[in-house]
């Protein structure tokens, strides 16, 4: 079914621009200064930007916002490698992979604190508090626009769930009644699928420890170290029982489990809430979301995941009337009505609190929990939800989703693998 949310913002987005565009076009007439956008969007929201973009360079007359599109964050990020410092972008769009050695260390980067230090953003408050430390430094100081900024939610098909006759109509957020759930979804009518995902590591390991209240290494608090205790173990162990019995599809990257959710092939989708706009405009199943499952025995009340995705970072060597158009740009995103408009259209958190704000609540009507899911992201963080910094995360990462697709094809058992996994990514971690 092709849901259309109620977006208050947008109207207000297209008055303001309107406004803008008179006052431009009353205006002498001078040549725009060019700033050049790198990104990686998926499709859905890589038209939400466009169109979102289309309407600032419409606005005004002084800056012309030019895109370029990648297929995937790899690409991209060859591309950067490969171009001369006169060929990089203004601004482009990368992900901050918890590691210390990550893009804020790269010689080209520019620190939006100190683009923002000779042309500040008048804008309202952030969303995220520093001490999030997503696309901040340990000063709290902002590295980069937080723009593509998520966390990783719980989609389920509500037909399905009618369906097999569960009531409330709902999943469970404690991982041994969904496990039940799951049963009675397979034996009416979600045989296929009754559930899968695209983030085995953000699921399995990283948000295990943050949503049971669990320090994750890399953690201020957290032990020296990895070290996949029983919790760790008692988990993968579970969901290697699931794969097994075909209540759970393996986890996947890329598309493909997205794309089985929004054809209504899967009654529950672990996966980031980035995919709200898409499965809200441009997908055929009746689904709401709830937060990530979690441990009652470990925790008395679900803790909050990670936030993890993306930002747009600014590069080094472009002239001063490019920087602030480039900050004039950013500004003009972080505005109320811009912002409000991207969060409603893609499911990434708000840029600001006045883009939360001003968000009706028919917005959410549909949406389950996703507003008390955002909220808890304006307040400062737990100690547990708080980023954690690892070196050379980027490889443990990748190490660690390869050692999950091993285990859950019964290659190796639960605690085998993480114990192997723990060793391999302490050295990792302890290489310069």
């Amino acid at each position: 079914m092709n849901k259309s949310r109620y977006l208050s913002a947008p109207r207000a987005l297209s008055f303001y621009l309107g406004a803008a565009f008179l006052l431009s076009a009353s205006s002498a007439a001078w040549a725009a200064t060019d700033v050049q956008v790198w990104h990686s969007l998926p499709d859905y929201n890589k038209k939400v930007f466009e169109k979102l973009v289309s309407d600032y360079n419409r606005s005004q007359k002084e800056v012309t916002v030019k895109l370029r599109a990648f297929g995937d964050e790899a690409q991209l990020d060859q591309a950067l490698t490969a171009a001369q410092a006169k060929d990089r972008p203004n601004l482009f769009q990368l992900g901050e992979t918890s590691g210390l050695d990550d893009v804020a260390q790269r010689s080209y980067v520019l620190p939006l604190y100190t683009l923002t230090a000779k042309s500040p953003i008048k804008t309202g408050t952030w969303f995220l508090p520093a001490a999030n430390n997503f696309m901040h430094d340990a000063k709290g100081r902002m590295l980069a626009l937080p723009l593509m900024a998520e966390i990783p939610v719980m989609f389920y098909n509500l037909d399905a769930f009618k369906k097999a006759g569960i009531v409330p109509t709902e999943p469970s957020r404690a991982w041994h009644d969904l496990q039940a759930q799951l049963v009675t979804l397979a034996n009416n009518g979600s045989r296929r699928c009754p559930l899968t995902s695209d983030q085995p590591v953000s699921i399995n390991l990283e948000n295990l420890a943050a949503v049971n209240k669990q320090f994750y290494a890399g953690s201020s608090k957290a032990k020296a170290g990895f070290d996949f205790d029983a919790l760790y173990i008692r988990h993968l162990s579970t969901m290697i029982s699931w794969v097994r019995s075909e209540i759970m599809v393996g986890p996947e990257f890329g598309p493909q489990s997205v794309t089985r959710f929004a054809a209504g092939e899967c009654a529950v989708l672990l996966s980031n809430s980035g995919n709200i706009g898409q499965l809200s405009n441009d997908s055929k199943v009746n689904y709401s979301l709830a937060g990530l499952p979690y441990y009652p025995e470990v925790a008395a009340q679900p803790g909050s995941p990670f936030v993890s995705g993306s930002g747009l970072w600014a590069t080094k060597g472009h002239s001063a009337e490019q920087d602030k158009a480039t900050t004039q740009f950013m500004a003009w995103l972080a505005s109320a009505p811009a912002s409000a408009s991207w969060y409603q259209s893609t499911g990434y958190l708000p840029l600001t609190k006045e883009a939360f704000e001003v968000t009706d609540a028919k917005y959410y009507k549909d949406l389950g929990n996703w507003r008390d899911l955002v909220a808890i992201y304006e307040k400062n963080p737990e100690n547990t939800t708080k980023g954690f910094k690892v070196h050379n995360y980027h490889q443990i990462r990748a190490m660690f989703n390869q050692t999950l697709q091993n285990a859950l094809e019964g290659k190796q058992p639960a605690v085998t693998a993480l114990r192997l996994a723990a060793s391999e990514a302490n050295k990792l971690a302890n290489t310069k």
